[in-house]
Order: structure tokens, then C-alpha cells, then sequence
């Protein structure tokens, strides 16, 4: 089946379901919380909320839409066999399960139809997973027993599993949450059924929502891949007549430079489409950094081919008639090939001065993209390998965020809907709700640091931090993916610590003298003469777990922080791990 057939089929099925077909919404979102749109339910976020109402706008509680998304998180792991920055998620929707609405058994009927009847995949094929319960939240047995005693799934082919894979809301914050059942074929995960049936409050308490909803996601390209038996998302139509067109303009790349280029093509044209333009903020700075990443591999393999001339046409015709935006080639052309000609009458200086640096870290390699506009990626390629061996891809970014343009007010900036009134290098919030949740969040990345060594080995070294309400990400030296154990072991470490209600504080000291008593430092930065500690822990019962050169702000307490859990770990780049965390009220 190829991707034309797919949409069509996948729309008249719920439109025979009572569902009004919406159209994608921009990658450039309403919802000024995010950079980019980056799922189906996000143009119909507030009719979940009860803002909208989808009977007036929609003339139905039931809507069904195939929506362009965008990822920045993993573009560090594309050129693989599976990540995208790009994607298109297909969705149906219940806007509360009353008049026309649905709940949890026409969803998964629904699902389980249109896979084995209208897909016609074989049901030895299929497995699903539902949330098995915990203390907080039931066992969701109403989904379970639709597939085992009215879909007539053995139980041997329904997973249970916890909160981290098949519950889904917010993370430390209020709002709507609940139960998922997941849709596996050939143990690949395609569908994704979210039931909100929850509302989290402030205090962490889930109550029932008289009025609960349904929000599906299915990615279209894994689809594609799993119906026509593809080994990877690059062999899929709406990408292999990219990577062969570049194939055919580059035959020497090898496969991953291929995939690179397609990926970074088709998100740059639509992104451009959607009246994005490069620029050195926000979602600008994400195209400028597609294109000139592309034009960086372009000079690194001394591909002469003009890319952007060539490989737009394919784009166009691929998805011309379903994204009309997209036939737009001459203004799409215009955009590229001005950066293009941006980019070279800047990068003979830039080469230039790189040959003055000695050590390139995350300083250095930002004011050469800022001030020659040579993309990190250029950097690494042209420097010597002892010029480089401190240079990380986080170092550089953070670089990025201290220097984005903003206004002097800085309230202009948004984040979670608010002018930023905490924003120290890392922790960024809006209200003071969201400070004491991103302090909290602050003194729990010391403690899971403190973790790490323990369990790991003293080798660890923190490399990079980000914090905002909701969750923190840590990233690491580490050579090899934690196993679950691990994983569990670090959880419980940093919960024992913070029930043991351990002191934190800080004191100012000579740098030198905070390097003798042992305090770690990271991303090789410049610290001042005289510098911050924070201890955590009792000296006079010699109980110090840690200590670390850090600005602050802290709890003074380790109760204050809340149960740690941690989301997810997965790797950055070689010899590098991120773990996503939250803290629990």
C-alpha cells in the first residue's frame, strides 16, 4: 500500500465512524508552550480542556486528522533506521464520550477493524499493551477485558505495563491524563490509544472527569514500513525517492549521509512552507541549522550537485496535491538558495579562524557559528582532533541559549504561556509555581549525579543539564546503555537520600580550595576566583554525599524535592547518556 492509498483509506474508515475530517494545522503551533507542533492532538488541545467547543467549530465531538509534526529532540540520531524530524502522526479524536463522543470500547474496536479488515494484517501478527495499575491508578480492566473477551485476544498476546509505557499526562503538573493501550505489529509499536480520563491536581492527586476523551497517534511513515515489510522509515515512498535522487547526485555517500540529507530536505521545505525563514532564534535557528548542516556534508564529500535545485521537485511531487503549500517551489527555492549564499560568503573567514583556536569547547564553536555561521558539524570536519576533544553538541547549544535574541523586557519570551521570571542557564520558569517546581527538579539532578557515581563508577561526569516545570533532562559520560537494574538501583538511591531529609547548602570559597575538598565541576567552564558550593548532606556526621560548583537555587531540605522517577534513558551521542526525569508531589 503506498502512502496515497493509506490517507484515503485511513479517512473513510472514521468518517463511516461518524468522524469530520480536519485538515493538518501549521508546524508553527498556536500553543505558545512549544517550539513546533509535535503531535495529531495539538490543534485540538483545547477542546480537551473544555475552551472549545468542537460541536460549534466541527459540527462533531469526533474528529479524524493526519497532522504534520516536528521533532528537534533526537536530531543528533538521525541518518538511523528509524529517527525522523519530520513525520506526519495520524490520529481519531472523542471530545468527551457524550452525544456523539466515544469512550475506550469503540476506540479499540474501532482500532482492532481497521488494522485486521482494513489493513488486512494477520492477527498472529498483533500484540497490545494496557496499564497494569498502581497505587496511585487502577488496573485498566475495562480495556483489557475488551480485548480479551470481546476481541478474543489470548491473554498471552495483551502486555500489562506501568506508568513510563502506557499512561500518559503530565509529569509533576496538573492537567489531563490516563490509561493508554498500545497496538504492536510484528512487535513494532504503531498505535498508541490515550484515554484521558483522569485530571491530575496540583497536589498530585488524580480524580475521574465526568466528561473523559480519546486521543489516538500512529506514526504514518512506521505504518508504511510495517505494511509493505520495509526494513527501515527511509524505504518508505514518501522517503526512498529521496534517498535514490541523492543516491543518483552523490553515488559515493554511504547510506546514513543519504538519509541525513533526505530527512533534513524534506523537514527544511516544510518548514519553509509554513513560513518559517532561517534565522539565529527559535524555530529559525532550527531551519538555519537543517540547511547548513546539508551544506557543511555537501563541502565535507565534495558533492558539486545542486541539491536544493534537484531534490525540491521530488518533495513537490510526493506531496504536492495533500499539502498545496508545498507546490510553492519558487518561493521555497528562493529561501534555500539565499542561505546558501549566506552561508558561503561567510565561510572562507570562518575557516580561516578556526586555525587561530587551540581548544574548540561549547564557547568557542558557538561564537564561530554566530559570528561565520560554520554549523557544528562543519566545526568538528575541519578542525584537528586536539582542537575538538572538549566539543559537545550540549555545550554548544546551551551556548545557544544564553545568547538567543531576545527582547530586553525578556517577558516577550514564551514559556508554558508565561514571561520567564526564572532564567539561570538551565532553569527556566514562568510563575512561582513553576520555580519551586524547577528548584525542586535543580537539587534532584545533584542527587541523581551523586547516583550515577555510585552505581556506575567515578568516571561519570555530568555534561549537560536542562530543567523546566515538568521534567529535567541530565546528560553524562557513559560508553554503554544502562540496563534496568541500574536504572531501578539510581531511582531508589536518590529517593533513599531524599527521605532522609539530608541538609543543602552552599559556601563561597577560593576555586582552588573547592577543587582540593573534591567538588565537581562540568562543561569545562571558565569559573570565577572565588566560588559557590553546594553541599548536600551532614558534615559534622560526615554524611556529605555531594559536592558541586553551582550557582543555585536549591531546597534547603532533600523532603522538599518529592519522589524522583525517572522517564527514560537513551543515548546523546558516543560515549554520552541523557536520563529524562520528573519529581512527583
Amino acid at each position: 500500500m503506498n502512502h496515497v492509498e493509506l490517507r484515503k483509506n485511513f479517512f473513510d474508515f472514521f468518517k463511516s465512524k461518524g468522524h469530520k475530517i480536519i485538515p493538518s494545522s501549521s508546524l508553527l503551533p498556536d500553543d505558545p508552550s512549544v517550539l513546533l507542533t509535535t503531535a495529531g492532538m495539538q490543534q485540538f488541545k483545547k477542546y480537551y480542556t473544555g475552551e472549545l467547543d468542537a460541536i460549534k467549530d466541527f459540527g462533531s465531538r469526533s474528529t479524524v486528522s493526519i497532522q504534520k509534526c516536528f521533532r528537534t529532540s533526537d536530531i543528533e540520531e538521525i541518518g538511523d533506521k528509524t529517527h525522523l524530524s519530520f513525520f506526519e502522526m495520524m490520529g481519531n479524536f472523542s471530545f468527551g464520550s457524550g452525544e456523539d463522543g466515544y469512550f475506550k470500547r469503540s476506540a479499540i474496536h474501532w482500532a482492532y477493524e481497521y488494522i485486521t479488515e482494513i489493513l488486512e494484517i494477520n492477527t498472529d501478527r498483533i500484540m497490545v499493551s494496557v496499564f497494569e495499575g498502581d497505587n496511585e491508578i487502577s488496573f485498566d480492566n475495562e480495556s483489557y477485558d475488551i480485548w480479551r473477551n470481546e476481541l478474543n485476544l489470548s491473554a498471552d498476546k495483551i502486555m500489562k505495563s506501568g506508568k513510563s509505557d502506557n499512561f500518559w499526562g503530565p509529569t509533576g503538573a496538573e492537567g489531563p491524563c490516563g490509561p493508554t493501550t498500545e497496538i504492536y505489529v510484528d512487535g513494532v509499536e504503531i498505535w498508541n490509544l490515550v484515554f484521558n480520563e483522569y485530571y491530575k491536581e496540583k497536589s498530585g492527586f488524580f480524580r475521574k472527569l465526568d466528561n473523559p476523551g480519546v486521543d489516538t497517534g500512529m506514526g504514518l511513515e512506521r505504518l508504511l514500513l510495517v505494511l509493505n515489510g520495509l526494513e527501515n522509515n527511509y524505504q518508505t515512498d514518501v522517503l526512498f525517492p529521496l534517498v535514490l535522487k541523492i543516491g543518483e547526485l552523490a553515488p559515493n555517500l554511504d547510506e546514513k549521509i543519504k538519509r541525513i540529507f533526505a530527512d533534513h530536505l524534506r523537514s527544511s521545505v516544510f518548514l519553509i512552507a509554513d513560513g518559517i525563514r532561517p534565522s539565529n532564534k527559535e524555530v529559525g535557528y532550527v531551519l538555519r541549522r537543517l540547511l547548513r548542516r546539508i551544506m557543511a556534508y555537501q563541502i565535507k564529500y565534495d558533492i558539486h550537485a545542486d541539491l536544493f535545485v534537484k531534490i525540491v521537485p521530488v518533495i513537490k511531487s510526493i506531496y504536492g496535491e495533500i499539502y498545496p503549500e508545498i507546490k510553492d517551489e519558487k518561493t521555497i527555492l528562493e529561501v534555500l538558495v539565499d542561505e546558501k549564499n549566506k552561508f558561503q560568503e561567510v565561510i572562507g573567514r570562518g575557516i580561516g579562524e578556526i586555525e587561530k583556536y587551540k581548544d574548540i569547547g561549547g564557547k568557542e564553536a558557538f561564537y564561530l557559528y554566530e559570528s561565520f555561521g560554520l554549523p557544528i558539524e562543519l566545526i568538528k570536519e575541519l578542525s584537528k582532533p586536539e582542537q575538538i576533544k572538549n566539543l559537545n553538541i550540549d555545550d554548544f547549544d546551551k551556548e545557544f541559549q544564553k545568547h538567543q535574541q531576545v527582547s530586553r523586557a525578556g517577558a516577550e519570551k514564551k514559556f508554558g504561556g508565561h514571561g520567564l521570571i526564572l532564567d539561570i542557564g538551565e532553569l527556566k520558569a514562568g510563575t512561582k509555581e513553576e520555580v519551586k517546581e524547577v528548584i525542586r527538579m535543580h537539587t534532584a539532578t545533584h542527587l541523581l549525579h551523586w547516583a550515577l557515581r555510585e552505581v556506575l563508577g567515578k568516571e561519570v561526569k555530568q555534561m549537560g543539564s536542562d530543567i523546566n516545570p515538568e521534567r529535567l533532562r541530565f546528560d553524562f559520560t557513559f560508553g554503554r546503555k544502562m540496563t534496568a537494574e541500574e536504572i531501578k538501583k539510581i531511582e531508589d538511591l536518590v529517593n533513599k537520600k531524599i527521605k532522609e531529609n539530608l541538609p543543602v547548602y552552599f559556601k563561597e570559597m577560593p576555586k582552588e580550595e573547592a577543587e582540593k575538598i573534591g567538588a565537581l565541576s562540568f562543561f569545562k567552564h571558565k569559573y570565577p576566583a572565588v566560588v559557590k558550593v553546594y553541599f548536600i548532606g551532614s558534615e559534622q556526621s560526615g554524611g556529605v554525599i555531594s559536592k558541586e560548583f553551582c550557582g543555585g537555587p536549591h531546597v534547603d531540605y532533600t523532603l522538599e524535592i518529592g519522589q524522583f522517577k525517572i522517564i527514560k534513558e537513551e543515548s546523546v551521542s558516543a560515549g554520552a547518556r541523557r536520563i529524562r526525569a520528573t519529581v512527583l508531589e
